[in-house]
């Protein structure tokens, strides 16, 4: 058999990242909350749902732009790298705060429109815990070897294992929503004004210490993009990227039984878990383009890939706008078009579905119109 040719950029990382981005739309958007097939859902507290998978895919895929990146900084002086580290760590985790901010006016009781106070805005999320994951391990890529980020990838994991045991709220279940250790440094550090309340009580799921094992989903994306750019587009690569999958998910279900797979934690055993998975997906996707040549179908996620971060932010801006804006007694708009277009016609999940895969189709066109564009919009 003959091998795939090479190049120095993957497609197959490429599609892996745009695919990310398209199940990660469908997954935010459902028509309904109370009509979404339980796939779509995210486990509501210990286990696993593929839904749960998106998040950590979107690390991973960071950390395999980071391969690339690596490359152009070792032509640069360390001023500039630490210059383009820190500013895109910014200016991430910014638009992440101003995110949650927006619309950033509220109407009052009285009819008057306000603006909303800082003091009950949410300042950890997606994007600043991709920021801050971004940069601690570029940094540490950066300035250490191999070994050294190898180490501390599994310092990251077992030392989190260990405060969330030794740490807990007195009396509590160490893996329960207020009663770990981050729930605890969160309180104290942010307050709850600023956390996350979607859960019906102040618990931050991208809290400030769960952001330390999140890292590792960085390092593990950056070293498969090494390892795919140097020898994973050969059978042995390949092969090896299937057994490490397969390893990674045999270990994380047996870490299962004494350290829940968690993602609103984001337990160490959900880190290899989601990593273990990716590399077994990413293995099939190198399989069918690199080696079958099957690329007809990349084009459509490949959109999403060229504009990751501005079509992210569009999807979740705009459906905002929708939500905000009033259609109708104790509705908006969002709810009035699925109710009189989707559930009208399919009522139930699948009309629920439908209104998440048109939203898609709606940023896809997005994307597709600045790619002819030839608009790129990097951070």
């Amino acid at each position: 058999m003959t091998q795939p040719k090479t190049t120095s950029r993957s497609l197959a990382l490429d599609i892996f990242r745009g695919m990310t981005v398209c199940f990660m739309i469908i997954v935010n958007t459902p028509g309904s909350e109370t009509f979404t097939y339980s796939p779509l859902r995210h486990a509501a507290w210990h286990g696993f749902t593929p839904t749960d998978l998106v998040f950590p895919s979107f690390l991973f895929a960071v950390g395999n732009a980071l391969s690339f990146a690596m490359k152009k900084f070792e032509s640069m002086g360390q001023g500039e790298v630490l210059q383009k580290i820190f500013k895109r760590t910014l200016l991430i985790f910014l638009l992440g705060f101003l995110m949650y901010w927006f619309p950033f006016f509220h109407e009052q009781p009285d009819g008057h429109w306000a603006l909303r106070p800082f003091s009950h805005t949410r300042i950890f999320g997606v994007l600043e815990r991709i920021a801050l994951c971004y940069c601690f391990a570029a940094l540490l890529i950066y300035y250490t070897s191999p070994r050294t980020v190898y180490t501390t990838a599994w310092v990251l994991l077992l030392g989190y294992w260990a405060a969330l045991l030794f740490f807990p709220v007195p009396g509590a279940d160490p893996y329960s929503m207020t009663g770990n250790a981050g729930f605890r440094l969160d309180k104290w550090l942010l307050g709850e004004n600023h956390m996350y309340h979607g859960e019906g009580v102040a618990f931050e799921p991208e809290g400030i210490l769960s952001t330390l094992p999140a890292i590792v989903n960085v390092i593990a994306g950056y070293f498969t993009g090494v390892f795919v750019s140097r020898k994973g587009r050969t059978y042995e690569g390949l092969t090896q990227l299937l057994l490490w999958g397969t390893a990674l998910v045999a270990v994380a279900v047996a870490w299962n039984l004494v350290f829940p797979i968690n993602k609103k934690l984001w337990t160490s055993s959900f880190v290899l878990l989601t990593v273990g998975i990716d590399l077994i997906l990413l293995s099939f996707l190198i399989y069918f383009i690199d080696f079958k040549e099957k690329t007809r179908w990349t084009p459509f996620f490949s959109v999403f890939g060229k504009n990751p971060l501005f079509i992210y932010l569009l999807s979740e801006l705009f459906i905002v706008v929708l939500f905000t804006i009033p259609a109708g007694q104790n509705e908006n708009t969002a709810e009035w078009i699925n109710r009189v277009g989707f559930q009208a016609v399919f009522p139930g999940p699948f009309g629920s579905l439908l209104f998440a895969l048109s939203y898609m189709m709606f940023c896809w066109c997005v994307g597709k119109w600045l790619d002819a564009k030839k608009i790129y919009i990097r951070v």
